[in-house]
């Protein structure tokens, strides 16, 4: 055991690196400051943000693409309070997060000192767990133990908060011990009774559907599912954080369900007669009016979140488990069985055949959203991590572009967070640099979060940018016109005021445009040739033009509006 003695931020520095961390996002300020003098000389990289919360989703893009733990930093106060928007971000997404944050000395705690916070309780409901340190001698175990419990169970966000005396306290270095936290044992291995229980249902159904979400990416268990969903003739769907996790253009994948998902993955889900829902919540954007959810199917639930469970549907079959060892229980369970799927796989197609998800390109009209991205994908060569904001282009990047890798489609799913894409992006671009990672971001999203494109410039990190223009928050519109008589109150945005180009170019990046179709093809290749700098494209599309299929919220989804013809019938 050495006797070294190092202050609490040496410590917190040399525990990261202990922990193999090599790269923290974050922005200084007086309470985190003395851990900034020893990360000076350490090998860990540090990326400036331009504002915490920027840090914090860059932090995220990070965990998301890479599927390990993501480190960000910050300081007391606002620079803590400005975390918790992506906090409780990676807490519904199930992002492995590690936040330090500075506080005010431990004596002033309480006494409104200045930039104090109470980060502890604000972040509370924002986190998996967190801390306040009060000795520096724990900040090595408290590191192992926050590493763990980020990333083991349902992955979720972490915060250490350490009081600036406690930064400046001397203590040893002494390496973690065994962690020893008996309130914490996350249930990997599923019960066997469960799983053969399973098996047995899935022998005896006709119209099978495969349900699965983020719960197959963090637990890596994509081969495993294509393995069952190939070898057993089920169908699957995907929801908006599984994208990715079973190949789209497979024969038997039938793409997202849900709100704005496609009219074939929804109506399979309607008409089963059994569910096998693995690492998804049964969340409110899939299941609409849960009264009118899948009411002819029994469901098999599995998921490593046993407060999941239950909570919107009940199961059948509770299964409590990481989501791989639960697909590997159910393949070794069904053995040899062959289930006759053949006529409910048919009958999927006929639906895919009837109703393809569309849209109109006109030669001289405004452009299309979908249109855009199809041109951008036939472009690129390789697998793109794509990193989306939140709205409109979201759902029609969901909808339109084709995922066949996990962790290659980041985005803001249970929050919804306006913002997110571009810090995203970088976090995701810092973690790949030789991958191409596209930031395909509205203009409503994007306002929020720009400043972080100096990040990227001067962080020599070359993300490539489209921003979808159309003057306006596009869904809060879509819901105004459907749903408020087309009273588009504080939803337009304009499109003179920025100029994006201008704003890239002032911000280090290049600035392109596009207006017109005859013009994609030319701008994306001239942005796919720049590799040494951020390249920024305004795309300027369609401010009329809205997302379908929809499903009303709170309705049922049975009752798809597939065009706005059939908005006449609402």
């Amino acid at each position: 055991m050495s006797k070294e003695q190092l202050t609490g931020a040496e410590l917190v520095i040399r525990g990261l690196e202990y922990l193999n961390v090599s790269t923290v996002f974050g922005v200084p300020g007086g309470a985190i400051l003395p851990a900034y003098d020893p990360l000076y000389d350490s090998p860990i990289r540090h990326i400036l943000a331009r504002h915490e919360q920027g840090a914090g989703h860059m932090a995220e893009g990070y965990a998301q693409s890479t599927g390990e733990l993501g480190v960000v930093i910050a300081t007391s106060g606002p620079g803590a309070t400005n975390l918790i928007t992506p906090l409780a971000n990676a807490l519904m997404d199930s992002t492995p997060l590690l936040a330090i944050t500075g506080q005010v000395a431990s004596e002033a705690i309480g006494n409104d000192a200045f930039q104090e916070a109470y980060t502890v309780g604000l972040s509370m409901a924002a986190t998996k767990h967190n801390y306040l340190i009060t000795n520096a001698s724990e900040i090595p175990q408290v590191l192992k133990e926050a590493k763990y419990i980020a990333t083991s169970g349902r992955p979720g966000p972490v915060l250490i908060d350490i009081p600036k005396d406690i930064l400046n306290q001397k203590s040893d270095w002494v390496e973690p011990g065994p962690l020893d936290l008996p309130g914490y044992k996350p249930t990997l291995e599923p019960n066997p009774k469960m799983i053969q229980q399973a098996a047995n249902l899935i022998k005896n159904s006709n119209k099978p559907i495969l349900y699965v979400g983020g719960g197959i990416i963090h637990s890596k268990a994509n081969q495993e599912l294509f393995d069952l969903a190939t070898k057993f003739n089920i169908p699957v769907v995907t929801t908006l954080m599984g994208r990715g996790a079973f190949p789209d253009g497979h024969e038997l994948c039938l793409e997202m369900p849900g709100m704005h998902g496609n009219y074939t993955a929804t109506t399979s889900i309607q008409k089963s007669d059994l569910l096998i829902a693995i690492g998804v919540r049964f969340d409110d954007r899939v299941t609409a009016n849960p009264s009118f959810f899948a009411q002819n199917a029994k469901v098999i639930h599995a998921d490593i979140d046993p407060a999941e469970i239950g909570k919107v549907r009940e199961a059948q079959v509770p299964i409590v488990g990481d989501a791989k060892s639960v697909i590997l229980g159910l393949i070794d369970a069904l053995g040899d069985t062959k289930l006759n799927t053949e006529n409910w796989i048919n009958e999927l197609n006929s639906m895919k055949t009837e109703f393809p998800l569309s849209y109109n390109q006109n030669e001289n009209g405004p452009l299309k959203v979908p249109f855009v991205l199809e041109e951008l994908q036939n472009l690129t060569e390789e697998e793109a991590i794509v990193v989306s904001g939140v709205g409109q282009h979201q759902m029609w990047i969901s909808q339109h572009w084709n995922f066949t890798e996990p962790n290659t489609w980041l985005n803001s799913g249970g929050l919804g967070t306006m913002g997110y894409s571009l810090p995203a992006a970088i976090g995701a671009k810092t973690a790949y640099p030789e991958k191409l990672v596209l930031a395909l971001d509205g203009d409503g999203c994007f306002q929020m979060t720009c400043q972080e494109l100096i990040t990227a410039s001067t962080e020599n990190i070359p993300v490539k940018i489209v921003v979808f223009n159309n003057g306006n928050h596009g869904m809060v519109r879509q819901w105004q016109k459907i749903f408020y008589n087309s009273k588009f109150s504080a939803s337009e945005l304009g499109h003179v005021v920025p100029d994006y180009v201008k704003l890239a170019e002032s911000m280090g990046a290049v600035g392109l445009r596009m207006t017109k179709k005859s013009e994609v093809k030319n701008v994306f290749l001239e942005m796919l040739k720049i590799n040494d700098k951020p390249v920024l494209i305004d795309c300027v599309v369609d401010p009329e033009d809205m997302v379908f299929p929809m499903v009303p919220a709170g309705g049922s989804n049975d009752q798809i509006i597939l065009n706005e013809e059939d908005l006449k019938n609402l």
